[in-house]
């Protein structure tokens, strides 16, 4: 059987492949998917990628599976892990995080202003995949960024390294990173005037970057060989295919709950009135991951967040007794009941450290009303993707309590009752991101099939 581009995702816990037919014409095609589990632990991602390939063929009912092009995106063994520095925390440093983060990185460690041999220390203990650079607004300061390149150029740290800090110093961290073979990629400044985020063309290095140099799981460094097309960090893709989204209907917000982390994706502007309220900026496109959330790999924290006895009470379950055998993918009614309500419990921290919030300030003038945070408050639907909120049997359930959740309104967020659900039912979300860098207008209309637009 021939498809026109195959496209895998490998998560922490499950790798997917996704094919699909009918691109560049006018009528593409999901044909279907195919899984297994990830292959850290055997040293190679690829065996599970077989597998999953395999899985693929077995559901299309085919001896042989050949394909056009073959897309990846990856978040195995911590995705794209990255530390960020920068100069002001508040400022450029939360300008460079957001960035990292909305391109599907998972920030490692941050610094403000000049380094010190502490935090070099800590730069080498964490091996992050990526740095990212930052400080200054253009034409403003210029010592800190430099001091701080130098420290990392001397401690013999190599990791790719990205710039987008004051212009002005671009030709010298050019010719340090040459000097001690630091590889580099300057781009925009992410925050070249007081109040102003540039975070795009920074994203769009981070990814490039990451296909660029993947390390990031046993295996990975071979995926290029088999793959001829577009790799991206799983987060970054979701995150394209909800701006694609934003582009169809308008405000959105969407969340996967999944083995390691859960991450919620934004795409709004917020309100006029909440703006004029804002203390500092916020990006259009934001994600946020919470690396204590995931069902499986965290699924020990997330029973402590909650409690046993309340858990072995609310759900009739010997929780402890679970935990002895829990797995990725849940194959018993008391795991499928303990992890939808793990999913549940993750899904309203997430969405509760997502949103932004209004403050009360009493100044001599009187009292005097912020926001801070992610104004979530003109948002229309809330999206689920990833294996969780696409296959648990409550997967509505758990979703509309997500949605609902701002029952004391103190939250930035869509009062209960107004968020409309969707639900990515084909589970192509992040296969979609990376599909429409090359096929926009099929990615829209298959993400319109699989959300039942």
């Amino acid at each position: 059987m021939h498809i026109d581009a195959l496209v895998a995702e490998i998560g922490s816990t499950t790798t997917l492949v996704s094919g699909f037919s009918g691109l560049g014409g006018d009528s593409p095609r999901f044909v279907g998917s195919g899984q297994a589990a990830t292959t850290v632990l055997d040293g190679d991602v690829r065996i599970g990628l077989t597998k999953a390939k395999d899985d693929l063929m077995t559901m299309l009912g085919c001896n042989e599976l050949s394909y056009g092009t073959m897309l990846a995106t990856g978040s195995a063994a911590g995705g794209l892990r990255m530390s960020v520095h920068g100069l002001v925390h508040d400022m450029t440093v939360r300008a460079a995080e957001a960035a990292a983060l909305g391109a599907g990185a998972i920030v490692i460690g941050t610094t403000s202003g000049l380094m010190d041999e502490y935090d070099i220390d800590d730069i080498i203990r964490s091996k992050p995949n990526l740095l990212l650079l930052a400080g200054g607004t253009d034409y403003g300061e210029r010592r800190t960024v430099m001091e701080n390149l130098k420290l990392i150029a001397r401690a013999g740290i190599r990791a790719p390294l990205i710039y987008c800090g004051n212009i002005q110093n671009q030709a010298a961290v050019r010719d340090i990173c040459d000097e001690y073979g630091i590889p580099l990629s300057l781009t925009d400044n992410v925050y070249p005037k007081i109040d102003d985020l540039n975070i795009e063309p920074v994203r769009v290095c981070i990814h490039a970057m990451f296909e660029k140099h993947i390390v990031t799981a046993p295996g990975m460094e071979h995926i290029r060989e088999m793959v001829d097309g577009t790799i991206l960090p799983t987060p970054g893709s979701v995150m394209l295919a909800a701006k694609l989204l934003y582009d169809m209907v308008g405000d959105v917000v969407v969340m996967d709950i999944g083995g390691a982390t859960t991450d919620v994706h934004s795409v709004t502007n917020g309100s006029d009135e909440i703006t004029q309220m804002q203390t500092s900026p916020e990006p259009f496109a934001k994600r946020t991951v919470e690396g204590d959330l995931g069902l499986y790999i965290n699924a020990k924290n997330l029973v402590s967040r909650i409690g046993t006895e309340a858990l072995d009470t609310e759900l009739g379950i010997d929780t402890v007794k679970v935990m002895q055998d829990y797995k990725p993918v849940p194959d018993t009614p008391e795991q499928f009941k303990l992890t939808e309500r793990l999913c549940l419990e993750a899904g309203l921290v997430a969405i509760d450290r997502h949103a932004g919030r209004l403050r009360h300030l009493y100044t001599p003038q009187g009292r005097t009303t912020i926001a801070e945070g992610k104004d979530l408050t003109t948002v229309k639907y809330l999206v689920g993707t990833g294996g969780a909120l696409t296959r648990l049997p409550h997967r509505e359930q758990i979703l509309r309590r997500i949605a609902d959740c701002n029952v004391k309104r103190t939250m930035l967020y869509p009062t209960p009752s107004t968020l409309e659900l969707l639900y990515d039912n084909d589970y192509i979300m992040a296969c979609l991101g990376a599909l429409s860098k090359n096929y926009r207008e099929d990615a829209m209309l298959l993400m319109k099939r699989s959300l039942c637009l």
